[in-house]
């Protein structure tokens, strides 16, 4: 699953690699622009959904991985909740200037943080991250 589909250029690589996509965007028109471009590609391997990111996609969980494209204050424990035992999340944590990208993998149903590097990436706004500004 990815949090933040934007213009859909890592949905497409994430589509390129993987068998299906899940992908949530928060902004309407970022979502519509973007779907409209990739099914003119040709591809018909992504789900897409306009929503809160921070809640996930419920519905289809687990997941084996998910790809967040915002900083977040914490790992959300909606999220987490939806990875499939084994699984790895990659999230930016930090404030909402700079972020520590972090790989979160579930063991025993224990999230297991490893702070990779630095980075900088939007705020991940919704009910699991940043208020709306």
């Amino acid at each position: 699953m990815l949090i933040g589909t934007g213009s859909g250029y890592q949905t497409a690589i994430l589509a390129e690699i993987c068998g299906q996509v899940f992908t949530i965007e928060r902004i309407a028109a970022l979502e519509k622009r973007a779907r409209k471009k990739l099914e003119e590609l040709g591809y018909t391997n992504i789900a897409f959904k306009i929503g809160d990111g921070t809640l996930g996609w419920s519905g289809l969980a687990p997941y084996n991985g998910i790809l967040i494209t915002a900083g977040s204050p914490k790992v959300p424990e909606l999220l987490f909740s939806q990875l499939k035992e084994g699984g790895r999340m990659v999230i930016p944590i930090g404030n909402s200037f700079s972020q520590i990208l972090t790989v979160v993998r579930k063991k025993d149903g224990k999230k297991i943080e490893e702070p990779c590097f630095g980075c900088t990436f939007v705020p991940l706004i919704g009910r699991e991250g940043w208020e709306d500004a």
